[in-house]
């Protein structure tokens, strides 16, 4: 069971990037797909989380309208493109399977950084 990102790397402020993140061990369809990232001295934060169906899909107030999660289940893959970054979305950005009812943790990756700076 694993679970690698790829995608980050530095950018301009508002740049683009896409985060990828490719499931192994499991099927990806089963279960909800999110992202979390973790700046420097913060703690880990919620970014956006899409159910199986892809009807339902979340994201922290700060990344609506700019960041958009998709998956396709047939690659078993998660993405997370992100439009006009900004300097505070500089972050290792970890990708995360859970259950669908009891939202427990099943897998997760070691993240990729995610640098927004002029």
């Amino acid at each position: 069971v694993q679970l690698v990102e790829s995608g980050g790397g530095w950018v301009q402020p508002g740049g683009s990037l896409r985060l990828s993140c490719v499931a192994s061990g499991f099927s990806s369809s089963n279960y909800i797909m999110s992202w979390d990232r973790q700046a420097p001295g913060n703690e880990r934060d919620f970014v956006a989380d899409i159910d199986r169906d892809d009807i339902i899909t979340y994201y922290r107030d700060s990344v609506k309208g700019r960041f958009t999660l998709s998956r396709d289940d047939v690659k078993n893959t998660v993405y997370l493109q992100m439009n006009s970054l900004k300097p505070e979305d500089t972050a290792v950005y970890y990708c995360q399977a859970r259950n669908r009812i009891t939202r427990t943790l099943y897998a997760w990756g070691q993240g990729t950084l995610v640098t927004v700076s002029s």
